[in-house]
């Protein structure tokens, strides 16, 4: 695509648009994106409810890759806007159980590693999800002899005990201090 405006580029904007070089490699283009991520999530609305919506399954891929591979992830497909809205969307109940477990996995891989971009975000999720499997695995993290996973969890712990206390980055730098750091 990137070739045909460069040799449509001449022709004025009106014309260029409507060129049909230019035309068709935009349709290819668009079309290879729309199997790619996070290009293929953009244009996929959700409609019939969550469970239902064909992007789940993609959804749950591109935040599974960047929870564990963020290298790979940054460098192929970084688009923290997309990671911070789909995990929003995601962030309710009612989710079927392999959804359900899914999320699980993705929470508990997140509060094991270091602090990524738009991560304080899974707090929403850990509340939509929480139960006991949730808190047991939280609980290990929170055990574990890794100091960021004993942190992390133990904050997503307390927030879950506190459904009314909002996740703001005030409310996490006192409870730092509050804890300890534990």
């Amino acid at each position: 695509m990137n070739e045909a405006w460069r040799l449509t580029s001449g022709l004025g904007h009106e014309a260029q648009r409507r060129e049909p070089v230019l035309v068709a490699a935009r349709e290819a283009y668009d079309e290879a994106a729309g199997r790619c991520l996070p290009e293929g999530l953009w244009n996929m609305p959700i409609s019939g409810g969550l469970g239902t919506w064909p992007g789940l399954p993609f959804a749950l891929l591109f935040l599974e890759w960047e929870a564990r591979y963020p290298q790979e992830w940054t460098q192929h497909a970084k688009a923290w806007g997309t990671k911070e809205t789909l995990i929003r969307k995601l962030a309710v109940g009612g989710h079927g159980e392999v959804v359900r477990a899914r999320l699980v996995d993705l929470v508990d891989l997140v509060v094991q590693r270091a602090y990524r971009c738009k991560d304080r975000e899974y707090v929403r999720v850990a509340r939509a999800v929480d139960g006991a499997d949730l808190r047991d695995r939280l609980g290990r993290a929170h055990r574990s002899d890794d100091p960021w996973a004993q942190l992390h969890a133990g904050y997503v712990l307390w927030l879950l005990d506190r459904p009314e206390v909002p996740n703001t980055r005030f409310v996490w730098r006192t409870w730092l201090a509050d804890s300890g750091g534990r």
